[in-house]
């Protein structure tokens, strides 16, 4: 019977400490609410918390540049947002601190990399890529 309860309860400890150690800054995790069509690019995450890790999406730009709009609030770290075109020429890298509208450089037209990187940042995020007409 003693046998039997220890291992029973060796799984069980194993998954407890698993859980914690894998648990994140973040509470719940980085859930980002995004919309990603043709020519339009959305993305939001509010109550980041000492977060860092970075992330890459393609976006389809039929045009040659984007506007970029950025509305974000950062208490602390860094959070940075680099758009390639579809060669791989980077066309835009700016912290997301800088709030208001940009404009990127000309690129080449099809699958733009929209890459966000965040450094320890208790953030709430929001920005908008949009071809530009």
């Amino acid at each position: 019977m003693r046998k039997l309860v220890m291992l029973w309860f060796c799984p069980v400890v194993a998954t407890v400490a698993l859980i914690v150690g894998c648990s994140s800054s973040t509470g719940p995790g980085i859930q980002p609410e995004i919309t990603n069509t043709v020519d339009n690019f959305q993305y939001q995450v509010t109550s980041l918390r000492h977060y860092s890790h970075e992330t890459s999406y393609v976006w389809q730009n039929t045009g040659v540049q984007a506007n970029v709009n950025q509305a974000t609030t950062i208490t602390s770290g860094t959070a940075t947002l680099v758009i390639l075109d579809d060669v791989g020429t980077q066309v835009y890298s700016r912290s997301l601190e800088d709030n208001g509208t940009f404009v990127t450089a000309v690129g080449t037209p099809g699958s733009w990399t929209i890459r966000v990187t965040y450094s320890n940042a208790s953030a709430t995020v929001n920005f908008r890529v949009q071809k530009r007409p």
